[in-house]
């Protein structure tokens, strides 16, 4: 299953563990730098909010769904859950964007992830960056980041 290259997403789903947070706010940041808006649970859930249902209002809203593959994200059950959503929701067909941050058996968490072609960001982020921002038709350049207007 090839990704379907398009226009710029309304908002991102970035589903990940907890413990590849870091790398996921950094690539929040650049895609926020770029003018996309993104849905990072660590962000935008609030500790006295119900995170169960703002996790699933942000996946009924959101038009791109990015996978963080890890060690620890093919372990984690919310992940698997908001994968299977994703797999499941029309809004997320052609939209599905695994992303190996770390050495990892995607097969642990779906079967379904080997028809998904991968951005490997293991060895170089800049390129990895390069390489998701492409698919949206935007030119990344680590040093000329500029923010985009927002629609």
């Amino acid at each position: 299953m090839s990704r379907k290259s398009s226009a710029p997403p309304d908002e991102v789903f970035l589903s990940h563990s907890s413990s590849d947070a870091r790398f996921t706010a950094r690539l929040a940041n650049v895609l926020a730098a770029y003018g996309l808006e993104t849905f990072l649970s660590k962000r935008h859930i609030a500790g006295a909010q119900q995170w169960h249902d703002e996790i699933g209002a942000a996946l009924k809203r959101c038009d791109w769904f990015v996978l963080i593959l890890s060690p620890h994200s093919v372990r984690s059950q919310w992940v698997k859950h908001e994968l299977i959503y994703a797999l499941q929701a029309n809004r997320y067909k052609g939209r599905i964007l695994p992303i190996l941050y770390r050495t990892c058996d995607p097969d642990k968490l779906s079967w379904t992830l080997s028809a998904f072609q991968r951005i490997d960001f293991r060895t170089d982020f800049h390129e990895g960056c390069r390489q998701v921002l492409n698919i949206w038709k935007i030119d990344y350049s680590p040093a000329a980041r500029k923010a985009r207007p927002r629609r």
